[in-house]
């Protein structure tokens, strides 16, 4: 439900933008006919979230999707770049889970497992307090629209259309607490999660005409429904499933359609596959995140490529940035003090420790002019 959500209103604000720099009044009609029915869609996904749930279970939720998603596109992934970016921010919503679990507890005594119930690892992973970066580091390389796989482009879109909804979520949810903490934690992710829509948005290729972007989304809308019909255990949600998957269809046909027309293209030359495998699933992941944490904990991003953070020069402009960002205090290192011992603890790993000291000395070193050993 929350990826669908997801999917389907990355959907009607790209049909938005391009009705906005399209003359064409077919090709606006069309889109404004698409959108509609997407938008019924999105709101009957949404509906059937539980009214119980308070915002921060269903912050929950959402997180423990972006883990668990990213790290199923991850293993799927064709092209080894665009696996890099999403091992690299899989770690990262991987620590907000950890973070806002501390908050559940803080605010409302509650249990974390009670929404991830043991499917998902609640740890932390690369410190929130070290993802912020300056916009320069969020800058990323796009694959090639002619040559890049299907299932790059499938995964391209349902992950911007995931971390999309989950920064949109933050900031309309965030300010309804009137906790201090809690706003400021929620402030402080949401702004990670602009930087992750920012670079995930430019792994995908500009020269993609407006009806081309269009189409993939309406095949990619297809194609997550369906694999969310494969596995699901509902027969009513199954039916919601499978319902939509074929109006998807219809609206990929009429995308197809149009580039038909004003393009003169056939839209298997843009497809280029039969079929899209593999499916994405929700599935235990344990393993594969806690080899992506030991591996590529202590990975930056660098003129568009991904180092060592040791082996980044000291003009790196993100250090001074984080230094900024939180020289008044870190929201998500405060909220695990509040948190049960046996939760905060976990914070205390060998590993997390020497990594946050590790960015805290070179930090405290190059703010003071002392240049670092390289």
């Amino acid at each position: 439900m929350i990826l669908m959500n997801g999917i389907e209103n990355a959907s009607v604000l790209m049909s938005h933008a391009i009705e906005r720099m399209t003359s064409d009044p077919e090709i606006k009609r069309q889109m404004a006919l698409i959108r509609r029915i997407d938008s019924f869609q999105q709101q009957t996904v949404n509906w059937l979230n539980p009214a119980n749930q308070t915002i921060i279970e269903t912050t929950l939720g959402y997180e423990q999707v972006a883990v668990d998603l990213t790290a199923n596109l991850a293993k799927n992934e064709p092209d080894p770049y665009v696996k890099q970016t999403l091992d690299f921010a899989l770690i990262e919503d991987f620590d907000h889970l950890y973070r806002y679990s501390c908050l559940y507890d803080y605010l409302e005594g509650g249990d974390y497992e009670s929404i991830v119930q043991g499917k998902t690892e609640v740890k932390p992973g690369r410190p929130t307090s070290v993802e912020h970066r300056h916009p320069d580091d969020t800058m990323r390389k796009h694959y090639n629209k002619d040559t890049a796989d299907i299932k790059t482009k499938m995964n391209y879109l349902t992950i911007v259309a995931g971390e999309q909804q989950t920064e949109l979520f933050y900031k309309s949810h965030g300010f309804m607490y009137s906790d201090e903490l809690a706003r400021q934690l929620y402030s402080e992710i949401a702004d990670v999660e602009e930087q992750h829509v920012t670079q995930y948005g430019l792994l995908g290729d500009p020269k993609e005409t407006m009806l081309e972007k269009s189409a993939l989304m309406q095949l990619c809308e297809a194609y997550i429904y369906y694999s969310c019909a494969q596995t699901e255990t509902d027969s009513r949600i199954r039916g919601i499933w499978e319902s939509f998957a074929k109006m998807e269809i219809s609206h990929f046909n009429a995308c197809a359609n149009l580039i038909e027309k004003y393009e003169g293209r056939d839209i298997r030359d843009i497809v280029k596959a039969d079929i899209i495998e593999p499916l994405v699933v929700f599935e235990p992941n344990k393993d594969y995140v806690n080899r992506v944490i030991e591996e590529q904990l202590d990975l930056s991003p660098h003129k568009m490529e991904y180092r060592r953070f040791k082996d980044i020069a000291d003009q790196w402009s993100s250090i001074k940035f984080q230094w900024k960002m939180n020289r008044a205090g870190v929201p998500s290192e405060e909220v695990v003090s509040k948190a049960k011992s046996e939760l905060a603890q976990r914070d205390q790993a060998e590993k997390i420790k020497q990594f946050k000291n590790e960015v805290t000395r070179r930090t405290e070193d190059l703010m003071a002019g002392r240049p670092s050993p390289m």
